[in-house]
C-alpha cells in the first residue's frame, strides 16, 4: 500500500491499514509510536500542518477546537512547535486516538508523496513487527559472554577517547595547535538526505553543493527529500525494501562526513543508538597506508594494528558477523580504486585471514563474500563515486550541510558571546556570498576565523571586514603568517613549495600528501606548515606521517597564489590551456582566486608579510584573460545560451573588484538575459555588482529566475539604473515590492518598462507601488497581468494617474480578477492624458458594466489600445463594444 506512487487510495486501503495496526496490543502501538515519533513531527511540519489537522479532525483524533489551538501556535511560533506538541498531546491519549492518527497519516499518501512519509509507513506495513524487536535490541544489545563483554568495553573506551572531543584548530594568534571541545557542546546538526543516484559531478564539488544547498532552501525541496538523522542510517530503507547492510553517506570537502562519523560512534559508544552492533571498527583511508596497490593485508590485521587488545577475541568476535559494523572513512582518499560494482566478484576476500590489498577487503565486506551479514559505513567526496553502482549499496545519503538555523547556531557556539556572534553572522548574511559558503561547516570554520579580528578587540586597529572569497581567505592566511613572524626568513621560499605541491594536488586531485611529497617540492616541514596543513599517522608500524590541507578550498588558494609568487609566462599559458580542456569544473575555485589576486587591496595583507609585490606582469596577464574570456561568453550566449557559463565569469570578475574592466568589456548600455535561469541570492549579490560597474543597463531580463524576494534585495542598489526591467513569473508576492518601490523612488531612476507579471502580488501591495510611481518621472510600460490585484487594489494602483508627473502609456491588468465592480474604478482614467494601451484581458467582466465600459472607451481620449478577450461578456456584447471603434478612429478595440 505504502509503494502506491500515484497515492490512489480508496477508503478499503485505509480499512486494510487500520486493521492491521488494530491487531497491536496497546502498549505496543505505543512503543511503536514513540519509535517514530521524531519521523511524525518531522513529517507533519514538512508537509501541511493545516490539512493534517483537518485529516485528524475529519478521523475524529482531534476537535476542531483543538485544531485552532495548534493552528495559532504556529503562526504565533512555527509549524515544528507546533507539529511537536500536536503528536506529543496525541500519543498522550488513549490507544484508540493514536490509531487514528496514524490512519490520518495513511490517508495523507492521497495528497503527499513525502519519502519520510512514504518511508516510514511501508516500514511498518513491511517489517512492523521486527521494528519492534529491532529497537529493544538497539536498545539493550546483545548478551555477551563475559570475556567478550569485557572485549567491548575496552573497545568503547579506545572509541570513546577518539569522539569525545571535536578537535578544531585554533584561531591564528590564539595558541599552536588544535582546540578540543566536548562534542556534545559543539556538535551542530547536519542534514542528511537521501539519494537515488550519485548525480555527475559538472562543476566544482563546493560550489554545485552550494547552488543546491541554496535551490533546496529557497524553493523548499528539502521537503520533498528524505531526511535521515545518523541513528536512522541503518534502519528500513523503502527504496531498497529492506534493512541496510551497506550504506554510502557522500558529501563535498568539509561539510562534516568525518564528524558525523565521530557523532555517529561517540553516541553508540554511550548507549543512544543501534547497541546492535556489538562491536564497531571505525578506519579512516588517509590512515591505511595499504591503499598502495602493491600492500596486502589482511582484515584480521587492520583490525590488530587499530585494536591491538582484541587479538586474543578477535576470532570469537567475528564468528558473529551480523553483530559487527565496519566504518570506513574517506573513500576518496584511497590511493586505489575501490570496486564496488557488480562486476569484479573474483579478486575478493572469503576469510578475515586472507591477504589481500586494503581495497578488496572493503569491497569483499560490502559485497559480503567476507563475514556475510556484517554492516559497513563508507564516506566519500562525490568525485569518486563516478564508477560506484548504487545497486550494490543498499542505502546512499548524502550530507547538504547547514540550513540557516544550524549556521547561526555554528556561529554561536563559535564566538561563546551572543552579542558578537549575532553582529558576525548578520554582517555575513547580508554579504551573501560568505552566507552561501557557510553551509559548509568547514567554510563556517574558515568564516569565523577570518572574522574574528574584525569584530573583537583582539587587532591593534579595526579590520575592513572581507566581501569576497578572495579577501576572506587573504585575512585568513594573513592571520596565520602573523603569528609566524619569526619564520620569515623562509617564508617566500615555502610558500612556493607549498603552492606548488598544493597546485600539483589540484591538478591530480591529491589530497594526502607524503613526506617524497613535500621533499619533492622542497616544502620544510614547520611551524608556519602546521598552520595550513594537518598531519595524521599511517597505520603501517613505520610512523610515516602524511599531510593535507585543512581544507580543499585551502589548498585551492595556495594553487592560485603560486602563480603570482613563481610567474611564468609559459606556466600560466599552460595553465589556461588546462582549464580550457578541463570540463569536470575542479578549477573552478582556483580561478576565482586566480581573479581574486589580481586585486592589489584585496592581496595587500599577504604582501606585507611576504615583504615583496605580487608579480605585477602576473597582474596584467589574469586580467587580460579575465577580459579575453567575459567577451568570449558574452559572445558566445548569443549562439549557445549557455548563462551558466557567463554567470561563472560574473564570479571571477565580482572577485576581481576591476570596475574598470567590468564597463570596459561588459559595456555601459548593455542588455542582458539571464531568464530561465536560476539565480540564487549570491548570483544576484554578484549581478549587482556588475550592473552597479556598468552604470547604466539598458535593458535586464529576469523572467522565471525564481529569484525571490532576498535576491530581489541584493540588485536593490542598481534596480533604478535599468531601462527595460523584465522580473516576470519569479512568485515574488507583496514582500518583493519594496525593492522595486526603492528603484522606483530613485530621483536617478530610469526605468521605462517594468514587467511583474505572474508574481502573486495583490492589491495590498498596491499603495506602496502607487506610491513610488507618483514619486518617479520616468515609467512608461507597467506589465501586472496575472496577479490578484482584484477589486480593493484597484482603485489605489489607479491613483497614479492623478499625479502631475504620471506618463503610463501601457498597463496591463490581464487575470487579476477584477470584477464589474472595477469597471466603475476604470472612468477615473478617463481623463489621462497619458494611457495608450489598457490590457484587460482574462477578468471577470460580464454585461452589466457594458455601460461604464462604453464610457470608458469613448471619453478616454489618448487610449489607442484597448483589450478585452477571455471575459465574460455575451457575444453580442462583444459585437457591441468592438463596434465603438469606428466611432473612435486610431483606437483598436481587440476582444481576442
Amino acid at each position: 500500500m505504502a509503494r502506491n506512487q500515484g497515492r490512489t487510495l480508496s477508503e478499503t486501503d485505509i480499512q486494510e491499514f487500520q486493521s492491521k495496526l488494530s491487531k497491536y496490543s496497546e502498549s505496543k502501538l505505543r512503543r511503536l509510536s514513540q519509535y517514530f515519533q521524531p519521523d511524525i513531527v518531522y513529517v507533519i511540519e514538512n508537509i501541511d500542518l493545516y490539512t493534517v489537522l483537518n485529516e485528524l479532525c475529519f478521523r475524529k483524533a482531534i476537535f476542531a477546537e483543538e485544531a485552532q489551538i495548534y493552528k495559532t501556535l504556529a503562526k504565533q511560533t512555527d509549524s515544528s512547535t507546533a507539529a511537536s506538541l500536536l503528536v506529543a498531546d496525541v500519543f498522550d491519549q488513549n490507544g484508540d486516538t493514536v490509531l487514528k492518527m496514524w490512519v490520518s497519516l495513511f490517508a495523507l499518501q492521497r495528497i503527499y508523496s513525502h519519502p519520510n512519509l512514504l518511508g516510514m509507513l511501508d516500514e511498518i506495513i513491511e517489517n512492523g513487527y521486527n521494528v519492534l524487536q529491532e529497537e529493544l535490541l538497539n536498545e539493550y544489545g546483545h548478551h555477551l559472554p563475559p570475556d567478550l563483554k569485557d572485549c567491548q568495553q575496552l573497545l568503547k573506551d579506545r572509541l570513546f577517547n577518539m569522539t569525545n572531543n571535536l578537535k578544531e584548530y585554533a584561531a591564528p594568534g590564539q595558541s599552536q595547535g588544535p582546540q578540543s571541545f566536548p562534542i556534545s557542546e559543539r556538535y551542530v546538526e547536519l542534514v542528511v538526505i537521501s539519494e537515488r543516484s550519485f548525480r555527475k559531478q559538472v562543476l566544482h564539488e563546493a560550489l554545485e553543493a552550494g547552488e543546491l544547498h541554496e535551490y533546496h532552501l529557497r524553493q523548499k525541496v528539502q521537503t520533498g527529500l528524505e531526511r535521515i538523522t545518523p541513528n536512522r542510517l541503518f534502519r528500513w530503507c523503502f527504496r531498497s525494501h529492506r534493512m541496510p547492510q551497506s550504506v554510502l553517506v557522500t558529501g563535498v570537502p568539509g561539510v562534516g562526513k568525518t564528524t558525523l562519523m565521530q557523532k555517529f560512534i561517540f553516541e553508540w559508544v554511550n548507549g543512544k543508538h543501534y547497541q546492535k552492533f556489538a562491536f564497531i571498527f571505525f578506519f579512516k583511508f588517509r590512515e591505511l597506508k595499504q591503499n598502495d596497490k602493491d600492500t596486502q593485508t589482511s582484515l584480521e590485521l587492520l583490525i590488530l594494528q587499530e585494536y591491538p587488545f582484541l587479538r586474543e577475541k578477535l576470532g570469537m568476535i567475528l564468528e558473529d558477523p551480523q553483530k559487527l559494523l565496519f566504518i570506513f572513512d574517506g573513500l576518496d582518499e584511497s590511493r586505489c580504486e575501490v570496486d564496488l560494482s557488480s562486476r569484479g566478484f573474483q579478486d575478493l576476500c572469503v576469510r578475515p585471514t586472507q591477504v589481500n590489498t586494503t581495497s578488496s577487503i572493503v569491497a569483499s565486506l560490502v559485497k559480503q563474500t567476507l563475514l556475510k551479514g556484517c554492516c559497513v559505513l563508507l564516506t566519500s567526496r562525490p568525485f569518486a563515486l563516478q564508477k560506484v553502482e548504487t545497486g550494490i549499496l543498499h542505502r546512499s545519503a548524502e550530507i547538504v550541510g547547514f540550513l540557516s538555523k544550524e549556521r547561526e547556531g555554528y556561529f554561536t557556539k563559535f564566538y561563546n558571546n551572543d552579542a558578537i556572534s549575532s553582529k558576525v553572522f548578520q554582517y555575513v548574511r547580508d554579504t551573501g556570498i560568505l552566507y552561501t559558503l557557510c553551509y559548509n561547516p568547514s567554510y563556517c570554520w574558515i568564516t569565523c576565523t577570518a572574522l574574528k579580528p574584525c569584530f573583537t578587540k583582539q587587532a591593534e586597529k579595526p579590520l575592513a571586514p572581507p566581501k569576497t572569497v578572495t579577501q576572506l581567505f587573504v585575512s585568513y592566511i594573513s592571520n596565520i603568517l602573523k603569528n609566524h613572524t619569526t619564520e620569515s626568513s623562509c617564508v617566500a621560499t615555502n610558500f612556493k613549495g607549498i603552492g606548488w605541491l598544493a597546485e600539483h594536488g589540484v591538478r591530480n586531485r591529491i589530497f594526502v600528501f607524503y613526506n617524497d611529497d613535500l621533499s619533492a617540492f622542497k616544502v620544510r616541514p614547520s611551524m608556519l606548515l602546521s598552520g595550513f596543513m594537518m598531519e595524521s599517522i599511517q597505520m603501517d608500524g613505520k610512523s610515516e606521517v602524511t599531510r593535507s590541507f585543512l581544507h580543499l578550498t585551502i589548498q585551492e588558494f595556495w594553487a592560485a597564489m603560486v602563480y603570482y609568487l613563481d610567474y611564468t609566462k609559459e606556466r600560466f599559458k599552460e595553465l589556461i590551456q588546462t582549464v580550457t580542456d578541463c570540463e569536470d569544473g575542479r578549477y573552478e575555485i582556483l580561478l576565482r582566486f586566480l581573479a581574486g589576486l589580481s586585486h592589489p587591496p584585496s592581496r595587500s595583507q599577504l604582501e606585507t608579510f611576504l615583504g615583496r609585490q605580487f608579480s605585477a606582469e602576473a597582474t596584467r596577464e589574469v586580467i587580460k584573460w579575465l577580459g579575453e574570456k567575459v567577451h568570449q561568453e558574452l559572445e558566445s550566449l548569443k549562439i549557445n545560451k549557455d548563462k551558466r557559463k557567463l554567470m561563472n565569469m560574473f564570479c571571477f570578475l565580482f572577485e576581481s573588484r576591476n570596475s574598470s574592466l567590468v564597463r570596459d568589456r561588459v559595456g555601459q548600455g548593455t542588455s542582458l538575459d539571464f531568464s530561465e535561469y536560476y539565480l540564487t541570492p549570491v548570483d544576484c549579490t554578484i549581478l549587482s555588482y556588475i550592473l552597479g560597474c556598468c552604470k547604466e543597463t539598458e535593458n535586464l531580463n529576469l523572467d522565471s529566475c525564481f529569484i525571490q524576494t532576498e535576491g530581489l534585495e541584493k540588485l536593490t542598489p542598481v534596480l533604478y539604473s535599468i531601462k527595460e526591467l523584465r522580473l516576470n513569473r519569479n512568485d515574488l508576492k507583496d514582500a518583493g515590492i519594496d525593492a522595486i518601490c526603492q528603484a522606483l523612488k530613485s530621483p536617478q531612476c530610469r526605468i521605462q518598462s517594468l514587467g511583474l507579471q505572474s508574481n502573486i502580488l495583490t492589491g495590498d501591495c498596491c499603495e506602496k507601488l502607487a506610491s513610488a510611481i507618483l514619486e518617479n518621472k520616468s515609467l512608461v510600460d507597467l506589465d501586472l497581468a496575472k496577479n490578484k490585484i482584484r477589486d480593493h487594489g484597484l482603485p489605489i494602483l489607479l491613483s497614479v494617474f492623478d499625479g502631475p508627473h504620471c506618463i503610463i502609456h501601457t498597463l496591463s491588468l490581464q487575470e487579476n480578477g477584477l470584477s464589474n465592480q472595477s469597471c466603475q474604478t476604470l472612468l477615473k482614467i478617463s481623463d489621462s492624458g497619458s494611457l495608450k494601451t489598457l490590457d484587460l484581458r482574462g477578468n471577470l467582466f460580464t454585461d452589466e458594466c457594458a455601460g461604464d465600459m462604453q464610457y470608458l472607451i469613448l471619453t478616454c481620449t489618448s487610449l489607442t489600445e484597448i483589450r478585452l478577450g477571455m471575459n465574460d461578456f455575451t457575444p453580442k456584447t462583444e459585437e457591441h463594444l468592438q463596434s465603438l471603434g469606428a466611432d473612435r478612429p486610431g483606437l483598436d478595440i481587440r476582444m481576442g
